[in-house]
């Protein structure tokens, strides 16, 4: 098989696993993006919507307006912070299949290189999806702390 051949296949199952994990932490994360969508955005316009008076002033309605939307900014944050978190691991763990497949060019152990890519980095990839029910539960564990705060 040629390279641009091998390299055109690659790409492709590199998207694939992409997709892949995408749709994992999407079905993961969707209980803890309709509480915060729905739970915490409507707690946060009920609260702004409190807050305009015209006996207060443009600064006391801003103030209480920033102050309302502090635990739905917060829980994106977690949510966020999280998902760079897990991104930044599994980033990690591919680079480490790629130093093997360098490797293996190296020493000239080409053949069977790239099977072997494939296979590291679909344990990585598994092994990563494995870990979103742990992350997603450190998230809700963040964002009820934060509400019961």
């Amino acid at each position: 098989m040629s390279y641009d051949l091998e390299q055109q296949i690659f790409q492709e199952r590199m998207m694939k696993i992409g997709n892949e994990v995408n749709e994992a932490v999407q079905q993961q994360l969707s209980g803890v993006q309709d509480h915060v969508n729905f739970t915490l955005q409507k707690a946060y316009f009920k609260c702004a919507y409190d807050c305009f008076d015209r006996t207060r002033s443009q600064n006391v309605i801003s103030n209480c307006v920033e102050r309302c939307s502090g635990p739905v900014v917060r829980a994106n944050n977690v949510v966020e912070n999280e998902m760079a978190k897990f991104q930044e691991r599994l980033t990690r763990s591919l680079m480490v299949c790629q130093d093997r497949l360098e490797a293996a060019k190296l020493s000239n152990q080409k053949e069977g290189a790239m099977k072997e890519l494939e296979s590291c980095i679909d344990h990585t990839v598994k092994e990563h999806i494995q870990t979103l029910p742990n992350v997603v539960e450190r998230v809700k564990l963040a964002i009820a702390k934060d509400g019961n705060q």
